[in-house]
């Protein structure tokens, strides 16, 4: 819907990303609420490297409608998913830009400052104006993940129950969340980590250059054991035919 200015009855254009501000102006509270932030989004981007289809982001900025344009008062989700739309850079995520697209799973990572926020008129924004089919909340330090869907009948949020395990099904990215114990940039903690649909951890890029040396080393290895085997063979009964013989 177009802006219109207070002295003038003519339509405006409304405000894009590159005129919205796009910092929430909120730093994250803590070292362990950044990694975890990172982790989430680093993982995603991993593993949908080669989706164009598919944006995930971090701590910007969402802008739905012209009043919370104006005055600038909403923050930005720690961690939110667009399906269905293009992967491109962006400052922030203004919604009549993006045809109407709004996020189909947000993540917030709790604080002591931000809980009562996140309990309350976000999970009432993200409910009742945006329609986010999928909320988390997950505290970094305590491990406690909660998952909410929302029931569009009443535009609010339901608790969703957790599996056995304490893993929680995302049915629209077709993943899982789970907390699990691991070491991340030097930092060993309970970090939540996105599951794949058999509960398999979707690997961070040190995990993933871990596994390959580990997997570069095991076929070295695997070749220095036959290559010792091969010299063994051939010192008792001679050279094979075809390596070395005439």
């Amino acid at each position: 819907m177009p802006f219109q200015s207070e002295n003038s009855p003519v339509p405006i254009p409304p405000p894009g990303e590159d005129e919205l501000p796009y910092d929430d102006g909120e730093p994250m509270e803590s070292e362990r609420h950044r990694a975890q932030m990172d982790m989430l989004i680093e993982v995603l981007k991993l593993f949908w490297h080669d989706r164009d289809d598919v944006y995930v982001a971090g701590n910007m900025a969402i802008y739905f409608s012209e009043l919370q344009a104006k005055k600038n008062d909403f923050r930005g989700p720690d961690v939110f998913v667009v399906l269905d739309t293009n992967r491109r850079e962006r400052k922030s995520w203004v919604v009549w830009q993006e045809d109407g697209r709004t996020p189909d799973v947000v993540i917030e990572l709790l604080s002591e400052s931000t809980e009562a926020v996140d309990r309350g008129e976000k999970m009432r924004v993200y409910a009742k104006l945006l329609h986010v089919p999928e909320y988390y909340l997950f505290d970094p330090f305590s491990g406690a993940l909660e998952a909410y869907a929302l029931d569009r009948a009443t535009r609010s949020y339901a608790p969703v129950p957790p599996e056995a395990n304490g893993d929680v099904v995302s049915a629209c990215l077709g993943l899982r969340l789970g907390v699990r114990r691991g070491t991340y940039l030097g930092r060993e903690a309970d970090w939540l980590r996105w599951l794949d649909a058999q509960g398999r951890v979707l690997p961070t890029a040190e995990e993933q250059a871990r596994a390959a040396e580990e997997q570069a080393r095991a076929a070295s290895d695997e070749a220095k054991r036959l290559a010792a085997r091969l010299a063994e063979y051939e010192k008792r009964f001679g050279p094979l035919p075809g390596n070395g013989s005439d």
